[in-house]
């Protein structure tokens, strides 16, 4: 098993969400295969220390449906940050970057982020 360390510090968030991404999904191999999740842990650090935008902070809304009529709810990058913690926006960010299949979950479990 091979782990991977990102430091985040001074870094933007979507950079760093996307090597994570990339090595959480096995494209720095040469052996990528796309039905398989790879044997990695990708750990990011220093994620209170990354650099986000004053105006990225109140311009990116994350909206989640909950199925229901009038379901829709929007929430800010500042108001989950304020709430979770700049792990949750660093976890949401590769989450919503790596494919939509039964792979995800997989590659999620393989991702640890501190502060």
């Amino acid at each position: 098993m091979k782990n991977y360390t990102i430091d985040a510090q001074g870094k933007k968030l979507g950079r760093v969400a996307s090597e994570a991404a990339n090595y959480l999904m096995g494209k720095n191999t040469v052996t990528f295969v796309r039905n398989r999740a790879p044997q990695v842990k990708v750990s990011i650090i220093n994620c209170d220390k990354a650099y986000i935008n004053e105006k990225k902070k109140q311009d990116k809304k994350y909206v989640t449906f909950t199925g229901f009529r009038g379901g829709i709810n929007t929430e800010k990058l500042s108001d989950l940050i304020e709430r979770k913690g700049t792990e949750e926006a660093f976890r949401r960010a590769v989450y919503r970057m790596l494919p939509s299949n039964s792979l995800r979950k997989e590659m999620m479990k393989n991702l640890s982020i501190t502060k």
